[in-house]
């Protein structure tokens, strides 16, 4: 593990990420005034595989609806914003 105090991580920033990058260090803290402020750590990798994503939840809970049915709605979406009253 490798301790860096925060001017040292500042001007070494980059060279301090690639070591965590490429497996040299597992780990690097970064002190400020001789105390633990940050750790740098490396990000883990995004398991990889099929999407789990469940599509048609909503099949067969609304009635059907054509276009022409859908634009009739608009005149009365509008009077519920305006506050208008039929």
């Amino acid at each position: 593990m490798g301790v860096v105090n925060l001017s040292d991580a500042g001007i070494d920033l980059a060279t301090l990420v690639e070591a965590v990058e490429n497996g040299s260090e597992t780990e690097i803290v970064i002190e400020r005034d001789g105390k633990p402020a940050a750790r740098l750590v490396p990000v883990e990798p995004q398991a990889e595989g099929p999407r789990k994503i469940r599509l048609g939840l909503a099949a067969g809970k609304y009635p059907p609806m054509d276009f022409e049915a859908f634009q009739a709605m608009d005149a009365e979406i509008e009077k519920m914003f305006l506050g208008e009253e039929e």
